[in-house]
């Protein structure tokens, strides 16, 4: 079992930034590719940002390409995502994910889910 747990969303002007964290506890973190995925209202969840399980590769969505950042520390269990320029298009709850075979754009390949944190972005 892995428990991840999101924090850092909030209401933020457009243009602004915002660092979203995932904690994580339970098995072996290194052994997970990380994501973000988000769901805006009546959307279907979609990829936003993976990493690999060392970190040395980062796959970005093309709508948030330039703009965000995914980082993780495994000595802490932690992995964020950093996003800057922010867009109302942004808005939508941001959930974590693990995923043991690091299939990343799926997210039916992910194992784990956190229960997710709101961003909100104004115009």
């Amino acid at each position: 079992q892995v428990q991840l747990v999101e924090s850092g969303g909030g209401l933020v002007q457009a243009g602004g930034s915002l660092r979203l964290s995932c904690a994580a506890s339970g098995h072996t973190f290194s052994n997970y590719a990380m994501g973000w995925f988000r769901q805006a209202p009546g959307k279907e969840r979609e990829f936003v940002t993976a990493i690999s399980q060392g970190g040395g590769r980062t796959y970005y969505a093309d709508s948030v390409k330039g703009r965000f950042t995914i980082s993780r520390d495994n000595a802490k269990n932690m992995v964020y995502l950093q996003m800057n320029s922010l867009k109302p298009e942004d808005t939508a709850v941001y959930y974590c994910g693990a995923s043991y075979i690091g299939n990343y754009y799926y997210g039916s390949s992910y194992d784990y889910w956190g229960q997710g944190t709101q961003v909100t972005v104004s115009s």
